[in-house]
């Protein structure tokens, strides 16, 4: 009981909280996201959220890089950091934009970005191709 009350944690289980991270927001973004967007495209760049008047297939687009590559990129642990800034422009513009900030609509959205929010901060983690590149 002691031990599942301690706030004490070896750098393997931060690592390895990481890589869990990582691969499942990674994973069901590009798979239950990005690949639907994609494979959708025409259907839904008629009438995708125009963010900024940019258009309805631009803004897609920026959208299924995000999901879709920079996922990528966050599965693997490859320019983790970088990769999760276009992911949380994204979330932020899913939930205040397209969902108006509606709690009960873009839940999904607001719990991505804070999970991408922690990458952000604390990194990919060792067991990545960025820690492996450091080391």
């Amino acid at each position: 009981m002691r031990r599942l009350l301690s706030i004490k944690y070896s750098a393997g289980a931060f690592n390895f909280a990481m890589l869990v991270l990582r691969l499942g927001v990674g994973l069901l973004m590009l798979t239950q996201s990005g690949m639907y967007k994609l494979t959708h495209f025409s259907e839904l760049s008629a009438k995708f959220y125009n963010f900024l008047g940019m258009g309805d297939k631009a803004s897609l687009m920026l959208v299924i890089f995000a999901e879709v590559f920079c996922s990528f990129f966050v599965i693997l642990g490859l320019f983790t950091r970088l990769a999760v800034i276009p992911l949380i422009i994204t979330m932020c513009v899913a939930f205040f934009g397209a969902h108006n900030g509606n709690l009960q609509e873009g839940t999904a959205a607001l719990l991505y970005m804070f999970a991408y929010f922690v990458l952000l901060l604390l990194g990919p983690g060792r067991v990545s191709v960025d820690g492996m590149i450091k080391k």
